[in-house]
């Protein structure tokens, strides 16, 4: 399709991706772009930037929720979910057939048909990660709330828990909103419809497998995470199936990264979940309780005491997917975990398919050929945001480990016994290794007295310390319920365990230089050799480390790069 001159309409405009998205299309000269959001702020914001980028083209913006009906589309979910009458329009506009009158008073409600008949585009860019926004309703916890009501009846009001629920079920609200496109592309909403349609979709688990360590809870992989894949993968076929529907449809493509998508900005400043600062907590030695104490291992409580400050660190911002510490980005984008992919490569794309191109990625034309992995540009640009972040680290004398925001609780672990272990070994695997499990433990142990900063950042993000002789320090929550799933554990048996990974990493990079007869060929991946003289690295690169040990001990490799 011609770019030049035609109306493009980019729902999820103002995010990660939608706005490179909008950027990259821009440069082509349309005569107007629309940006939905689903927040008003966000829209004219990002609707504004755009305008002054770009002057020459119409920027204009809608906001709202996409998935419901205009009269509810300014509602938060969860402001639905309490309001019976809204439950209840939600739930009628979803389950209800879409047949004879239904069908045209559910078109004539829906906030999607109502952007699309008012602005008439050409072509529909949808950046929104509709797979998260429905299997994050969290399904799995509604069930446990409506068996309850058999359980412990008279606790709650029985018709409100009973439509919670059938408000929560995914799969409705994807085949309605896939059956409201269908409606539109044929004509059926008081225009033609667009020429062109294009999903940027999303694998759920950022190109990995099941083994991915990344997920939610003690479950690995959670069944909330393996619900987004779900939907990311009937949304696909719903595509699919409308792109040989026959044969008004327009043509309907999907771009579905395979990796993490980054990035935003590097900050300096407050780290923010789901919208609030996080608060710093300490947990005084005094305070340490025996396990067995009641209530010292449930998620949240009155533990430890607020210090007054908020957690500022150093961060990347990925957009919709939240702050990442350097550690936790490290560890994430190691070669082997999940790796990243930049907006601007999958708005490159888009303008590919858009525009009449191959670009390779359609997952509707090769579904098995079509995820965009990992990319040299991406690859390149690594070592830039590491060193950029290692540099404001050293200015702000700044702790970016973990926030907790990537999860799991295990990661975090990971990265903060790895901090510990370089900052008393002087920066060197090497002189960690030759302690003793005792001494590792002890001078450990000090550590964490003495830095009272780590200490309570990794309190407040939910992160326990296990201290040697059996005492848990801990803050208002706590992520994990034992040790290896989630706590710093500084006992003698965890030290044990860490002198042998050490040994491990440092035996496969020896074989690896010696296999290669000191060549420096491409036959391994050279993750932790010395670029200048070939030889093993010895330095402590705390997110190198734990994507290697995710790669090898949690055996959570990604099969293809």
């Amino acid at each position: 399709m011609e770019i030049r001159n035609r109306t493009l309409l980019v729902l999820g405009g103002a995010g990660l991706v939608g706005m490179a998205v909008c950027r990259r299309l821009l440069r082509e000269g349309p005569s107007a772009i629309v940006v939905c959001s689903i927040d008003k702020a966000s829209a004219e914001a990002a609707s504004a930037a755009l305008q002054k980028e770009y002057p020459s083209t119409k920027v204009s913006s809608e906001w709202g929720n996409i998935f419901v009906r205009r009269t509810l589309k300014d509602m938060s979910w969860n402001q639905i979910l309490a309001s019976s009458a809204a439950r209840r329009a939600f739930i009628a506009d979803t389950m209800d057939p879409m047949a004879g009158n239904r069908k045209r008073e559910i078109l004539e409600s829906s906030t999607l048909a109502h952007f699309m008949a008012a602005h008439q585009p050409n072509a529909v860019i949808d950046c929104i990660n509709t797979a998260t926004a429905f299997a994050y309703q969290n399904i799995y916890a509604s069930a446990g709330s409506l068996l309850s009501l058999i359980e412990k009846p008279g606790e709650s009001d029985p018709a409100e828990v009973i439509e919670q629920h059938i408000c929560k079920l995914y799969t409705p609200q994807l085949v309605r909103h896939v059956q409201i496109l269908n409606e539109i592309f044929v004509g059926q909403a008081g225009w033609p419809g667009p020429q062109a349609y294009i999903k940027i979709g999303t694998t759920g688990t950022g190109g990995m497998g099941i083994n991915i360590p990344y997920t939610h809870g003690e479950e690995k992989p959670s069944a909330q995470l393996l619900s987004k894949t779900a939907m990311a993968g009937a949304h696909s076929l719903l595509l699919f199936l409308l792109a040989r529907t026959p044969p008004e449809n327009p043509k309907v493509k999907e771009v579905k990264p395979a990796a993490a998508i980054a990035w935003k900005a590097i900050q300096h400043g407050e780290i923010r979940r789901r919208g609030k600062a996080i608060q710093l907590y300490d947990c005084p030695f005094e305070k340490a309780k025996p396990l067995d104490t009641p209530g010292i291992l449930t998620r949240n409580g009155e533990f430890g005491h607020p210090v007054g400050k908020s957690l500022r660190s150093v961060y990347i911002d990925t957009g919709e997917n939240g702050l990442f510490s350097m550690g936790e980005f490290s560890a994430i984008t190691h070669l082997g975990q999940m790796e990243f992919v930049t907006p601007e490569e999958i708005a490159h794309m888009v303008s590919l398919e858009l525009g009449g191109g191959n670009s390779g990625f359609d997952i509707i034309s090769a579904l098995d050929q079509s995820v965009m992995g990992p990319t040299y540009r991406a690859g390149m640009l690594r070592a830039s945001a590491i060193a950029r972040m290692r540099e404001l680290t050293r200015k702000h004398s700044a702790n970016s480990i973990a926030f907790e925001l990537l999860g799991p609780p295990r990661l975090s672990k990971l990265l903060f016994e790895a901090e510990l272990l370089k900052r008393i070994s002087d920066d060197s695997i090497s002189r960690a290794v030759s302690f003793s499990e005792e001494e590792l433990s002890n001078v450990c142990l000090q550590e964490i007295e003495e830095n009272t900063e780590l200490r309570q950042q990794a309190l407040s993000i939910g992160i326990g310390i296990l201290l040697p002789d059996a005492r848990l320090l801990r803050g208002p929550e706590l992520k994990a319920h034992k040790p290896s799933a989630g706590w710093i554990d500084l006992t003698q048996e965890n030290m044990k365990l860490w002198k042998k990974r050490l040994a491990a990493l440092q035996r496969q990079v020896a074989s690896e230089i010696a296999s290669d007869s000191c060549l420096g060929s491409s036959r391994f991946d050279q993750t932790f050799i010395d670029p200048e003289t070939g030889l093993a690295t010895n330095r402590f690169e705390i997110g190198e480390i734990v994507g290697w040990l995710f790669n090898t001990e949690e055996k959570g490799q990604r099969l293809k790069s």
